[in-house]
């Protein structure tokens, strides 16, 4: 099986945490041809969407501990034909770049791309969660999108509780997520001029404005789906004095067991995931409700693999081999 990772740099990974370079790993230690592709190096030529790609050597043995792998990979460079790939696995940062696609869309048919075109179209930005259906609230707190200054603090303004959560539309990584408490309502006109206008006047930005899910100080929940199957999950708890719990803002992982309650949201969202063409992705949950759906390129495999038997990456690769055949 030939897999190409559209990805950042190889050298901009963290051997120690990153989920990318898990899964390449797992790849070539069962014999797959592994090219890794950043999104700045896709071109067409006669008519054929191309990649220069780092093609990874296999003619040695490849180590059983990710990171030495990381230190002894070697690449040469190689520019493919992406159609003649087996899988493209997108694993790039968000925000996604939408030229990437239009790239993609030629050989949508002839490989199989986790996660699909139309599903990462669709579902690479937090709108995608928003939008789902849920008239009592069950799963998904209230949320509102806009880049209107005074819509927005009405929002604010008439919300029945303390505090809500304020967040750019494209940001990642828990960046730029912060608390605004109805008692520092002085401050929120600032607040939404910065996050729709930034330092750029003649640019304006969506903002997102969510109802505050009680336990959010206490971390949120991440959960790695497969297809519409959850795998394993792991709690992110927040430094102290930060509201964000992701690990690269310094949280810290904890073991956690799902819930019947999170049992039954992973599988309903798990059906909606793969209706739309996700088979891969990472749902941030608090308090038994859906905060995002992460489809481009979930972490947490490092940590979620402590409690687990069988590790994410040989169920993620299981499930590669078994779609590719059923292609072929």
């Amino acid at each position: 099986m030939e897999i190409c990772f559209i990805s950042y740099a190889w050298d901009k990974m963290e051997p120690d945490i990153d989920s990318t370079l898990l899964l390449a790993h797992e790849c070539a230690s069962r014999g797959h041809q592994v090219y890794m592709l950043t999104s700045d190096n896709l071109t067409i030529r006669d008519s054929k969407t191309m990649g220069f790609c780092e093609k990874l050597d296999l003619n040695y043995q490849i180590s059983e501990d990710p990171e030495i792998f990381f230190e002894e990979a070697k690449f040469s460079s190689e520019t493919k034909v992406l159609g003649d790939m087996d899988v493209i696995f997108m694993r790039d940062d968000p925000p996604l770049d939408p030229i990437v696609l239009n790239f993609l869309d030629s050989i949508e048919d002839d490989v199989f791309l986790i996660n699909s075109i139309g599903g990462l179209r669709e579902a690479n930005n937090k709108i995608y969660t928003a939008s789902y259906y849920d008239p009592e609230g069950e799963f998904i707190p209230a949320t509102y999108v806009s880049k209107n200054k005074n819509y927005l603090r009405q929002i604010i303004e008439e919300h029945d509780g303390d505090k809500m959560i304020m967040k750019p539309l494209n940001g990642f990584g828990g960046k730029g997520v912060i608390v605004i408490e109805k008692n520092a309502m002085q401050n929120v006109n600032s607040l939404l001029d910065f996050y729709i206008h930034g330092q750029e006047s003649n640019k304006s930005n969506y903002v997102i404005i969510q109802d505050y899910v009680e336990g959010a100080e206490k971390g949120d929940v991440r959960v790695i789906m497969l297809h519409d199957q959850p795998l394993g999950a792991i709690r992110r708890v927040p430094a102290k004095g930060e509201a964000r719990s992701n690990i690269s803002s310094g949280g810290t992982a904890e073991h956690y067991v799902l819930n019947e309650k999170e049992i039954e949201l992973c599988k309903r969202i798990g059906a909606k995931l793969v209706e739309d063409g996700i088979y891969f992705s990472g749902l941030d949950l608090i308090g038994g409700k859906l905060i995002e759906v992460n489809v481009l390129s979930p972490g947490g495999l490092v940590e979620i693999n402590w409690n687990l038997e069988t590790p994410i990456q040989s169920l993620v690769v299981d499930y590669l081999e078994e779609r590719v055949a059923e292609k072929k």
